[in-house]
């Protein structure tokens, strides 16, 4: 049986000021308006038709993920499995938990596709042809990587060098791996037709991944069952979910699937592989998804573009213009400008950290915020007051809450609010609005069937977010 698993934990900080700490890479709308994360679900359905596909990601994106999941057209829809990780701790612990998982539902030789959620893959075809290949060696017992046919000497991945064929002419020992390299080595690298791009994607049975983290990683391997026996499984609106105890989790070594095994053991074999596959690690991978225009600009979004030439320009809304420019990354968002050399595509992380370090708000959150019960939008802020647009779906409902320093002021835009207040219970319809005062006990709930939409304007001598204390919350939320 093959099952494939998802991990869905990249923060994407290369690709700021799109992708944040609040809604990373692998919810970014591609070209065709797709989420990367959606893409690798379809990518797993087309190989198990009705079968079984588990996911591993924070407890954070729950609800998002499920949304994104739930919107996937297909006509056959396999059973999903959220596997709800309380904090980051790199690969391996993701690997063995899903090992875990796998080994008690389907057994040891159950074979597992270790899939980024934040990959592009061009071929499907291609790639489910590399993907038979790597199952029959799963199937062997061996460790099994994907090597990807690099195109160009590349300074952001790590390599691996092939080392004896397996009887198939695209399957090949591991002779080892390389770590990222400099300029001049990866020239070497190519230069020796031996040498492949690291895709991060494996296969291998449940039974042989959690042999070799016996053997090469105990540590890792005696946490993670520690942490499997002190959590629960649980369903939540239809979504059958397994959420990992924080104290146990939180202490599996923090390590990656490279390092903890396939560095280390004996029996990793490679699959040499040209399917059109791209990390989408940068704004540069970005860019190569357009098509450029004469002058080798590549555009998404709306843009005049003057006597520029090697650019790469993308604006969610408003006009950016260009004279005289060339060979700058211009990323315009509804918050945050972005413009850089190129060249210096792999530098972005280093924006995020800045932010991070003075506490501004833009590494983490977008204008919009994805919420379980919808989204909100700041529309507008300054000194003791805040405006938004609230977006609640239908059937959903904030919590039961109160807030110390803000009062707020409800105006419902379209659809039918129903409203707690106080000790008072009220529907508000569109063009009417309500006042909450601080201090007091409040609700929202949209109980019709379309979207409710509303105006929110806060007053008060402190707007954070954390001004807040639920005594309900229909989604686990403290």
């Amino acid at each position: 049986m093959l099952v494939p698993v998802i991990l869905s934990g990249g923060a994407g900080t290369r690709l700021w000021p799109v992708s944040r700490e609040g809604h990373p890479k692998p919810f970014m709308k591609m070209p065709d308006g797709q989420s990367l994360l959606a893409k690798a679900f379809l990518r797993g359905s087309a190989l198990v038709g009705d079968g079984a596909i588990v996911t591993v990601t924070n407890r954070e994106y729950f609800f998002i993920t499920k949304d994104e999941l739930d919107a996937v057209p297909l006509a056959t829809r396999p059973k999903h499995v959220l596997l709800l990780e309380p904090e980051a701790r790199n690969t391996a612990p993701a690997v063995a938990m899903a090992a875990l998982w796998i080994k008690e539902k389907f057994g040891g030789d159950a074979v597992m596709l270790v899939m980024a959620a934040d990959h592009l893959i061009a071929d499907q075809s291609a790639f489910e042809r590399a993907v038979g290949k790597t199952r029959a060696l799963a199937a062997q017992g061996r460790l099994v990587t994907f090597g990807i046919k690099p195109t160009r000497p590349e300074t952001g991945f790590g390599y691996i060098e092939r080392g004896a064929a397996l009887g198939d002419p695209e399957c090949f020992q591991v002779k080892r791996f390389v770590e990222k390299p400099d300029a001049e080595r990866a020239k070497q690298l190519l230069a020796t037709g031996e040498s492949y791009w690291n895709s991060g994607m494996f296969c291998f049975t449940a039974a042989s991944v959690l042999s070799a983290l016996e053997k090469h990683a105990p540590d890792v391997l005696s946490a993670s069952v520690a942490c499997w026996r002190a959590s629960q499984p649980r369903n939540s609106e239809g979504s059958q979910l397994f959420d990992f105890d924080p104290a146990t989790f939180g202490r599996i070594p923090e390590i990656s699937v490279d390092y903890a095994i396939m560095e280390r053991a004996g029996n990793v074999a490679m699959v040499s592989c040209d399917f059109g596959w791209s990390d989408v690690g940068s704004w540069t991978a970005i860019s190569e998804l357009v098509a450029p225009d004469a002058q080798n600009n590549r555009v998404i979004g709306n843009a005049v573009v003057l006597d520029s030439r090697d650019s790469y320009i993308q604006s969610e809304e408003r006009l950016v213009a260009t004279i005289g420019v060339a060979d700058l990354l211009i990323v315009d968002t509804k918050d945050a400008l972005l413009v850089a050399d190129r060249s210096k595509a792999q530098d972005v992380r280093k924006i995020v950290s800045e932010l991070k370090s003075k506490g501004h708000e833009s590494y983490k959150s977008h204008r919009t915020v994805f919420r379980p019960w919808g989204t909100y939008t700041v529309i507008e802020e300054g000194p003791s007051f805040k405006i938004k647009r609230i977006v609640v779906k239908p059937g959903a409902s904030l919590s039961l809450q109160m807030h110390k320093h803000r009062s707020e002021h409800w105006v419902v835009v379209s659809g039918t609010a129903k409203v707690v207040n106080g000790e008072a219970e009220s529907q508000v319809g569109t063009n009417e609005s309500t006042y909450i005062p601080a201090g007091r006990k409040h609700r929202l709930e949209n109980a019709g069937s379309k979207d409710l939409v509303l105006i929110e304007v806060q007053s008060g001598d402190y707007l954070g977010e954390d001004d807040i204390v639920r005594f309900e919350d229909k989604y686990g939320r403290k």
